[in-house]
């Protein structure tokens, strides 16, 4: 730290302790007296807008003293929330303030805080005046009148006689005052704050933490309940693809290879035609389950990551896609099996709803996170309502931990925009 750090830490440290001592008397002058008196005449009733005065006079303090600490610590303390009374009643704006806790860990200040502010006052002046008085003798020792006897301190002490020896003494004395004062204005400052800090933020910062895990225990939930909606919509699109073809397609297989079984007899050249005809629904079928698998897990994924298996589908696409990639390493699988799912059944809504001539699929890493956009100059109109496949794309990048848009005006096309935690 330099010279001028420390100078200016510590004129911050001094200023603050100094005007805290008077604060702390005024504070707790008034918050003694206001409060008793407000306790005495609530059998009137009359005591509880006294108390509530109070209360919002120790909420100013508080304010003011959260302000103050700023310099000290470097940062203002957090903001603190209070209770607000619900409606316009008046009896409400009354009782309100006696049920929030925080306003009585602010009251609690104004009553005790002048106990570290007195503490903390006398260390600092004592040690100021110790090394200025010091350090300064020469200048002011001449004009304090002394009798004979104040000339017998030096031998007293054992250091001789003599102006020279008196001097010493006292300039060792302040120095001694002087080296120690940075530690000492600095520790008293950092143990009136911790006081303050205790009552007029530490409840909040509970307060805080607890909502920030009960965010974060929310969000878990809806991710949960969002993979297990996209792994249930997942298994219903393909049980409806096996159903739609394979299945169909083995049927006929089936069929034809009966009707070919009793033509062999009868009709060997009817029988042959018919044996061809199945071997091409055979080849059609693989093609079909081969389609199929790579919606779940493609091979090319796994063996040779995202760029390459994108470069595939864009591929495939029958829309003409430009598609960005610029050096995207390897990632987890499950973002990786999230970004290939969103970007292949976006293509898949582009070529099968948009009307689209041109798509355009970018994906970049950037601070922590891959950004996909996949974007189309089609007809427009997509929603994401229940029931749709982007809904299940939705599902699919929450329950990655990630965030979707669709920008989707008619007549202007569709941008989906996708943010996956890497």
């Amino acid at each position: 730290m330099t010279a001028t750090r420390v100078l200016r830490q510590l004129g911050m440290d001094t200023q603050y302790v100094l005007l805290g001592f008077p604060l702390g008397l005024i504070a707790v002058v008034l918050s003694m007296t206001l409060f008793w008196l407000g306790v005495g005449l609530t059998v009137l009733w009359v005591g509880l807008p006294i108390l509530t005065g109070i209360f919002l006079l120790a909420r100013g303090l508080a304010v003011m003293e959260r302000a103050r600490v700023g310099p000290v610590l470097g940062g203002r303390l957090p903001h603190v929330h209070y209770k607000r009374a619900v409606g316009r009643s008046l009896w409400r704006r009354v009782v309100t303030p006696l049920g929030d806790g925080q306003n009585w860990l602010d009251l609690l200040h104004a009553m005790f805080r002048f106990i570290p502010s007195t503490i903390a006052f006398c260390f600092v002046l004592t040690w100021w005046v110790g090394a200025v008085g010091g350090l300064t003798i020469m200048l002011w020792d001449w004009s304090i009148p002394r009798g004979p006897e104040a000339h017998d301190l030096p031998w007293l002490l054992g250091l001789g006689d003599g102006v020279g020896v008196r001097y010493t003494f006292y300039m060792a004395c302040g120095l001694f005052f002087a080296l120690t004062l940075y530690p000492v204005v600095r520790g008293m400052a950092i143990m009136e704050t911790a006081f303050a800090r205790l009552l007029l933020s530490r409840v909040s910062d509970l307060r805080e933490q607890v909502a920030q895990a009960e965010l974060a225990r929310d969000t878990a939930r809806s991710q949960k309940n969002a993979a297990v909606s996209a792994e249930a919509v997942a298994l219903r699109k393909l049980e409806r693809d096996i159903h739609d073809g394979p299945q169909q397609r083995l049927i006929r297989l089936a069929m034809d290879l009966g009707r070919a079984e009793q033509q062999f007899t009868k009709d060997p050249d009817a029988a042959r035609a018919t044996v061809t005809e199945a071997l091409t629904q055979t080849r059609e079928t693989l093609d079909e389950l081969r389609a199929l698998s790579r919606g779940i897990a493609p091979p090319i994924l796994v063996d040779r990551g995202l760029p390459a298996a994108l470069t595939a589908v864009a591929g495939r696409c029958t829309v003409p896609v430009e598609l960005i990639v610029p050096g995207i390493e390897r990632l987890d699988p499950a973002v990786e099996s999230a970004a290939y799912f969103v970007v292949a059944e976006s293509l898949t809504n582009v070529a099968k709803h948009s009307q689209a001539t041109e798509a355009k699929v970018t994906v970049r890493e950037l601070a922590g996170r891959l950004l996909i956009e996949v974007a189309d100059d089609g007809v427009g109109g997509a929603s994401v309502a229940k029931g749709s496949g982007l809904a299940g794309l939705e599902d699919r990048v929450h329950a990655a931990g990630g965030e979707f848009e669709v920008f989707s005006a008619a007549g202007e096309g569709t941008a989906i925009r996708v943010a996956l935690p890497v």
